[in-house]
């Protein structure tokens, strides 16, 4: 038997005047989701755990089987591990965004989260002068994918309380920014970064040709390396992890699966789907569980862009759930898989929710044969209808297994 997990990240919504108060999920064709909804299980998961913050951190992590009560730190030590940075007892490690910020005498305006998604390209030349610049024995920068960063800190730092910039996209951000200015080192370290981007040729090429300059770098998500069992001897089974973000790798690293990496997988809509799903393949071939996580509809809610999170829905139904379920059934599985999202990431806020999200459970020996599709609104309705309980998170992969 084989398992599978299958997360388009965010795909949940709200729904939309304009597409006629419907979610993009409704109004998306998904063809195959819609089928194996109908030949399938519809579960209403709680993902994200009262009092945590409904980051993808946290869901994937319940999403894995694991406890977020018992097993998350913080983000940025998830991505440290996939980048592989060695971290001392004394370390933390600290999300390290490349932005675009405007000031207005007082105020200051998170513009971008993203700088515009910029390149990895021009992204690593801009943290090896930060790193330059402003490294030292308190302060490691590390480069990681497009705008995602990390800053390893030694020693103890103040307590800023950091949030996340995808959260305040074209908000004031002043009161979070000034928490930084607040300490010594840390006012050092902001205003000196801010100088060398500000100057540097990357941003001044980006500026011509009419793209958002990474003027600024934003610090959020810290914390240190939890201790986490292995997936295999928590589970019993191997696996692979499958994705283009460094937090879901670091996720696969943590938990001891093998992680895989997609050349051209981009966390965007360009992202390559036939190298994650071929990888999928290959790696059930001598594994029994993989994960497979896709960020573009994700990517999409947070800039609040409608017909690309639509796209993004409908190219996971048609380039990752597809190939992967008919590549299975050509060799002839028998396998089970959970198709979902890991929480919901509504245009209209252009941020994560906690709410509970949609699930699909199947399994290639049994065939249920309700007519149903797959959104929210089905899902709220068969639950209802059903009178099922709200599954918790790290509860859903022990379902999936039947143990």
């Amino acid at each position: 038997m084989k398992y599978l997990i299958l997360v388009g990240d965010g795909m949940g919504d709200h729904p939309i005047a304009e597409l006629g108060e419907c979610t993009p999920l409704e109004v998306a064709d998904i063809p195959f989701m819609d089928d194996l909804c109908s030949r399938g299980k519809l579960l209403l998961v709680q993902t994200v755990p009262p009092g945590f913050p409904p980051g993808s951190d946290v869901a994937n992590l319940s999403l894995l089987g694991y406890d977020p009560a018992r097993y998350y730190t913080g983000r940025a030590p998830f991505e440290a591990a996939a980048m592989g940075i060695e971290t001392d007892t004394d370390e933390t490690a600290f999300r390290c965004n490349l932005v675009t910020l405007e000031k207005y005498d007082d105020r200051v305006i998170m513009v971008d989260f993203s700088a515009g998604h910029i390149s990895s390209e021009e992204a690593a030349q801009l943290m090896d002068a930060l790193n330059d610049g402003c490294g030292n024995e308190q302060f490691r920068f590390h480069n990681g994918i497009s705008y995602r960063h990390i800053l390893m800190v030694k020693g103890d730092y103040p307590a800023m309380e950091p949030v996340p910039p995808h959260d305040h996209i074209d908000r004031d951000v002043s009161r979070h920014w000034q928490r930084y200015f607040e300490d010594p080192d840390w006012k050092k370290l902001l205003e000196t970064s801010e100088n060398i981007l500000k100057n540097h040729p990357v941003n001044q090429e980006r500026l011509a040709q009419g793209k958002r300059p990474a003027n600024a770098i934003w610090l959020w998500g810290e914390g240190k390396l939890p201790q986490m069992p292995a997936f295999h001897n928590t589970f019993g089974l191997t696996g692979s992890m499958i994705s283009a973000v460094d937090l879901l790798k670091g996720l696969g690293v943590t938990a001891g699966l093998s992680v895989i990496h997609v050349q051209g997988a981009t966390g965007y809509l360009d992202t390559n789907y036939r190298g994650k799903a071929d990888a999928a393949l290959s790696a059930l071939v001598h594994q029994d569980f993989v994960f497979v996580h896709v960020e573009a509809p994700d990517e999409a809610g947070h800039q609040g862009l409608v017909k690309e999170k639509i796209r993004a829905i409908e190219d996971f139904d048609q380039k990752i759930v597809r190939p992967i379920f008919e590549g299975l059934q050509a060799r002839g599985e028998d396998f089970r898989a959970i198709v979902t999202m890991d929480h919901m990431t509504p245009v209209a806020l252009r941020t994560h929710t906690s709410e509970p999200i949609p699930a699909i459970l199947y399994d290639s020996r049994e065939k249920l044969g309700s007519k149903r599709s797959f959104s929210e609104r089905a899902c709220l309705a068969h639950q209802a209808k059903q009178e099922e309980g709200l599954v918790i998170g790290h509860t859903l992969l022990r379902q999936l297994i039947q143990v």
